[in-house]
């Protein structure tokens, strides 16, 4: 297949200060969860973005000294010139495919609490911590401010240093730097507060210093905000934001463009759609010479290519497409578009760096897993012997599974007990705001149906004996799970109607089958994942009556790991969903629903002829039950090898279903030891030379 001419424009080189980028592919700094922790893990996921074909790879935000520190998340470091040599395992790995590499230099301010060195965190003013720690900044002084500009020379040489080609000036997203331009926050009476001019001297001397430091080898960057304060969605309020950039406007080699609320910026697919920051660019390319990228959670190459050619922006920036497809520009080379594995814009990325662990995908199940498991999204072994499989159920376990195995070459059989694949991905992507989660199934299905070694079958619901009567060498159980009408105490499940009363209690299956309650309903929601809140606004949508209750003190609390909760609150409360925190749901009785309190155990009585319960799942492994039950209660007796995999062995999230399916295809026939199932990304103590001063700084002791 050969490129799309309307694609060409995304795949001419561009000159950026000293260096130039091959293509417009542009994956902007992204958190990982990895950073100065894990750097094998860290520079191996960066390289296999260089081998798909992106023209520039930056680092996380990368703190340029320990007055910067942002555990529990971590960052990348350049703090000394130990942190060189980890560096340039990244840049080797970028460089080895013709990208460019890029350090976001960084320094928090009021967001960083600097829990870890217990350094006093310093910004503009004396502001309390922005993110909830009871830790305040000092207000910076001329030294202070002195100390800051020579931090960051330092670590822009030890960037040059260690490879990189790009080197940012960070001043956004709340860091100290975008404080210092803020006229509601910089009240300073020095010559760093006051005037526009004032209030951007520090970026712009911090500009001037790193390039007169790398700039004959390293383009300067500088990310920056377009508008001035969080507003109506695409609609921006750029206030002094335009003079702002003006006055910047020629002294770095890019601009990187972002906006005020992150909430957009960063935004779920359920609130947030391709390309929502175009209303924020109008101005940009129109006072700068420079090349500008943005981003835009860009999956359609029609789309990238449009903003381009009419001069939005120059390069097509992305951190979460570049994830849940590395290998997005070499397919748009290639003619491949329909192959591209598209974001769906469910933000389990960003949950790694909320959880301190290695990103992760959806949709890519080998993100975060290039180093220590060795697995690459478009490479996979060939099969190990003739051997036949069957995959049964088609949801978002069995799709991987069968797609992988596909790909090894192994025959597939894959049984689905209805007539639609995708199984809860079907159902949930048909809920409010839900529906690019199809490209889960969609993506799969496809790839699936042009393997002449899979077979698919559908309105195939098995029994055990139907299992033997395949013949399968090897069988995957990929049945998925089922919600849950009672609820879990935090010991044991217990129903919440009597025995024998007739109650109805609905759960998310119910609704998602077209089965509405009737008359005013209590949505009790436990799952605390998104799950609650769409089905809210199902209901509501049908002209319900939704009371949510929960026993949480905020809604939905896991969307916070996924940058979304305030976004879902807020859409709750728009649409006049009445909310109940902190409340468990103890009874029901068909007219009243009985809350108590979890602090004080007051009860509340809700007055409802109906309950949702959102809760837990139950695993379906009725026909893994069965196929024990012939064989006396022991796989290793059965004619095949036997596995769940996905909500069949342990309900979770769709992400974790997906990359169950992966590790089984990878893993069929060459199982990991289970003592020692992967590599550590640590440092090996026993090879590290004591430090000369260790001696020294040893407590002595007093005689």
């Amino acid at each position: 297949m050969t490129r799309n001419p309307n694609h060409d424009i995304l795949f001419e080189p561009l000159q950026i200060g000293p260096v130039t980028t091959k293509n417009r592919f542009y994956q902007v700094p992204h958190c990982t969860g990895m950073g100065w922790q894990r750097p094998r893990t860290l520079a191996q996921m960066r390289k296999v973005k260089a081998m798909g074909g992106w023209g520039v790879i930056n680092t996380e935000y990368c703190s340029i000294h320990p007055a910067s520190d942002d555990s529990l998340h971590i960052s990348a470091s350049l703090w000394d010139d130990s942190d060189i040599s980890a560096h340039q395992l990244m840049t080797e790995g970028v460089h080895e495919y013709g990208a460019l590499a890029g350090a976001e230099l960084w320094f928090g301010g009021v967001r960083s609490a600097n829990l870890s060195t217990r350094l006093t965190a310093m910004d503009v003013a004396s502001l309390p911590n922005s993110v909830g720690h009871p830790f305040q900044t000092r207000a910076m002084d001329k030294n202070d401010i002195r100390d800051l500009r020579r931090w960051h020379r330092k670590a822009a040489l030890r960037a040059r240093d260690a490879g990189f080609d790009i080197v940012y000036v960070y001043a956004t997203h709340g860091y100290l730097l975008a404080n210092f331009l803020d006229p509601r926050v910089n009240t300073r009476s020095d010559e760093y507060g006051g005037s526009l001019e004032n209030r951007t001297r520090l970026v712009r001397e911090l500009i001037e210093e790193t390039k007169d430091a790398v700039g004959d080898r390293c383009a300067v960057a500088v990310r920056f905000a377009a508008d001035e304060y969080e507003e109506e969605d695409g609609k921006p309020v750029h206030g002094e934001r335009r003079e702002m950039l003006a006055l910047l406007a020629e002294y770095p080699d890019l601009w990187d463009i972002n906006i005020a609320d992150y909430s957009l910026e960063m935004g779920v697919s359920r609130f947030t759609k391709e390309a929502a920051l175009e209303p924020y660019m109008d101005f940009v390319k129109s006072v700068t010479t420079k090349p500008v990228v943005t981003v835009g959670r860009f999956t359609s190459p029609d789309t990238m290519a449009s903003q381009i050619k009419r001069g939005v922006t120059d390069l097509i920036g992305a951190a979460r497409p570049s994830i849940a497809d590395p290998y997005l520009p070499n397919k748009i080379d290639e003619g491949r578009s329909d192959d591209i594995r598209e974001c769906i814009g469910c933000n389990i990325c960003y949950s790694g760096d909320s959880l301190a662990v290695p990103i992760r995908c959806t949709q890519n199940p080998t993100m975060g897993e290039e180093w220590r498991k060795g697995w690459n999204p478009e490479v996979i072994p060939s099969k190990g012997s003739d051997a036949t499989v069957l995959v049964v159920g088609a949801g978002p376990a069995g799709l991987e599974a069968a797609r992988s195995l596909g790909n090894r070459g192994y025959h597939v059989m894959l049984a689905e007990a209805t007539d639609t694949l995708g199984g809860r991905v079907t159902r949930e992507a048909n809920l409010p705001g839900m529906s690019e989660y199809i490209r889960v199934r969609d993506y799969r299905e496809q790839q699936l149906l042009v393997m002449p070694n899979v077979e698919i079958f559908r309105e195939s619901r098995l029994t055990a004996q139907d299992v033997f009567d395949v013949g399968a060498d090897h069988v995957a159980l990929a049945t998925g799970a089922t919600w849950r009408s009672d609820r879990f105490d935090g010991a044991a499940y217990g129903a919440i109607v009597e025995d024998g009363s007739g109650v109805q209690v609905l759960t998310p299956d119910d609704i998602m089958d077209g089965k509405l309650p009737d008359g005013p309903t209590l949505l009790y929601d436990c799952d605390g994942y998104y799950m609650g809140g769409v089905i809210a606004e199902k209901l509501h949508l049908a002209g319900i009556d939704v009371t949510m209750a929960m026993p949480s003190d905020n809604v939905s609390p896991w969307t916070a790991m996924t940058s979304e909760q305030w976004r879902v609150r807020t859409h709750l409360m728009r649409l006049g969903i009445k909310l109940i925190m902190s409340h468990n749901l103890e009874h029901f009785d068909g007219a009243q629903a009985m809350l108590e309190c979890v602090y004080t155990e007051t009860p509340k009585v809700i007055p409802v002829q109906s309950v949702v319960m959102v809760s837990q799942r139950r695993t379906n492994d009725d026909l893994y039950a069965g196929l024990l039950a012939k064989a006396d209660g022991q796989a290793e007796n059965l004619p095949f090898s036997l596995k769940r995999i996905g909500d069949c062995e342990a309900p979770a999230i769709i992400a974790a279903a997906v990359f169950a399916g992966h590790r089984y295809a990878r893993e069929m026939d060459n199982p990991t030891d289970p003592d020692l199932p992967m590599p550590h990304d640590k440092v090996d103590v026993s090879l590290v030379k004591p430090a000369r001063q260790q001696k020294a700084l040893e407590p002595q002791l007093v005689k």
